[in-house]
């Protein structure tokens, strides 16, 4: 599929196998696609299908058993403060106000103080946390505290970031709201983006593109270009053609959602 924009990460003929004393347990196979600059990649598909490994890899925290990831032409053959990775579970300091969290890998970089400030203020605001500077993650609810992950993973100043289901443990309308959130951050702080998730809804909402993987061994079963205006209307015709298209090709090849 054409795609306009640079190249920034690239998967070729991945695979990637769990190796244990009860045997080989294959997760991905054989996958093949780009990532291009300030595009938002979702990897959608049903769970356990080696979404959130494939992310992994991509941040470099899991190697590749067959074939190679590339980012800017580079392999990819560890972490790198150029990928950062947003998880499902966000893992916020418990000791560190929001300011703190947000501004911890600046502060281990040596970023000069107030540079820091000033960038550390910009993503607090950016994300909706203007005011809350000073809280703890125990103040927070769920929502604010992925808020925080956002904040602190853009703070990083990132070339890409990997986003692993990071609503999924949200209530719906949290849900919601957070996409809408993260729609709009997207929108004014352009970043190169790879979310999974295993929700259709949220895959439509927050795509330029979908590459849908079948069930374990993960493979790329299809790819789809989403072209519908933003900010994107649930019942707007077209997302709902889309959405039954989508969902219709998952039960015709035996996906679950």
């Amino acid at each position: 599929m054409e795609q306009s924009g640079k190249l920034k990460m690239s998967c070729k003929n991945v695979s990637k196998t769990f190796r244990s004393p009860k045997g080989d347990f294959e997760v991905l196979k054989k996958l093949t696609f780009d990532v291009h600059e300030n595009e938002f990649l979702v990897i959608f598909g049903p769970g356990q299908c080696g979404k959130t490994t494939l992310l992994y890899m991509l941040a470099g925290l899991e190697p590749c058993t067959e074939g190679s990831i590339e980012h800017n032409g580079i392999t990819v053959d560890s972490p790198a403060p150029s990928r950062a990775v947003v998880y499902q579970t966000m893992a916020l300091f418990p000791w560190m106000t929001v300011k703190g969290n947000v501004g911890f890998s600046q502060k281990v970089r040596n970023v000069d103080k107030k540079e820091r400030e000033a960038s550390i203020q910009k993503f607090i605001d950016l994300v909706g946390l203007t005011g809350f500077e000073n809280s703890f993650p125990v103040q927070l609810s769920g929502g604010m505290k992925q808020r925080v992950g956002i904040a602190r993973a853009y703070c990083c100043d990132p070339d890409v970031l990997l986003m692993d289901e990071p609503f999924g443990h949200l209530d719906a309308q949290t849900r919601y709201m957070m996409q809408e959130s993260l729609e709009n951050i997207w929108e004014n702080e352009k970043r190169t983006v790879v979310f999974v998730t295993n929700n259709i809804e949220e895959a439509l909402y927050l795509a330029d593109r979908i590459i849908l993987l079948t069930d374990c061994p993960g493979q790329v079963a299809k790819e789809y270009k989403i072209t519908l205006p933003r900010p994107r209307n649930l019942i707007d015709p077209e997302f709902l053609r889309l959405r039954k298209e989508i969902t219709e090709y998952m039960n015709k090849n035996s996906l679950e959602t």
